[in-house]
């Protein structure tokens, strides 16, 4: 397994145009996979963009008013805003265990736990993709997405969490396909989390998450 101080660590202040982002991330992707880069985690913001995956529906796509673009990755639509912190994980699986689902269980609990050190209690839900907490209506919502594309056992894309968005973006999309259920953040929930700070206290977890990539997701483990 590789040790966190052999990943590039890259974040980026400025926002990063979505294509730019998938196209550097696309050929990054390729390059570890060929032995010719070596691994990336990038954490970065987005101006407005609305993201298809290859299961999006074209009937949850309900107010195009930002750009949309075709992401690659798993999952449906979603948002990606000013506010929100993106994780892009660049990681060779063939240097530990080659587990798809164990590679999402971890990158979720990696956003579970950083969560926590917030003060912000979330959770996975069987049945519904992303990290889930209670909203300041006492309602279950989302606070974090995760989609992610494979391959030659190299990952792309990764997780986004809301620190402070306008949730109102939101509305133009059906989120992750899940209409019974809002969206919040952590400024929403009475957190002020600058991305600096987001970012200081993920890679605090690094060595965690890494190491449970080190075995394979256990059968019980959701």
């Amino acid at each position: 397994m590789s040790a966190p101080d052999t990943i590039e660590i890259r974040r980026s202040d400025q926002q990063v145009p979505y294509r730019t982002a998938l196209d550097e991330m696309t050929g990054r992707n390729a390059a570890i996979a060929e032995g010719t880069a070596g691994e990336l985690i990038w954490l970065l913001e987005h101006p407005p963009v609305y993201t298809a995956g290859t299961s999006a529906a074209p009937e949850e796509l309900l107010d195009p008013r930002f750009e949309v673009v075709e992401a690659g990755r798993g999952g449906r639509y979603t948002y990606h805003g000013p506010g929100q912190r993106i994780g892009y994980v660049l990681l060779d699986l063939r240097t530990r265990a080659r587990d798809v689902r164990g590679f999402v269980h971890a990158l979720e609990g990696w956003v579970i736990d950083t969560l926590a050190g917030f003060g912000v209690e979330s959770w996975r839900s069987q049945g519904r993709v992303g990290i889930w907490t209670r909203g300041a209506d006492g309602r279950e919502a989302k606070i974090g997405a995760i989609g992610v594309r494979i391959r030659r056992w190299v990952t792309m894309h990764g997780f986004s969490v809301n620190l402070s968005p306008d949730l109102s973006h939101f509305s133009g999309i059906v989120p992750c396909g899940i209409e019974e259920f809002g969206v919040t953040s952590l400024a929403a929930l009475g957190h002020d989390v600058s991305p600096a700070e987001w970012d200081e206290a993920m890679l605090a977890q690094l060595p965690t998450f890494l190491a449970r990539l080190a075995t394979p997701c256990p059968p019980e483990a959701a």
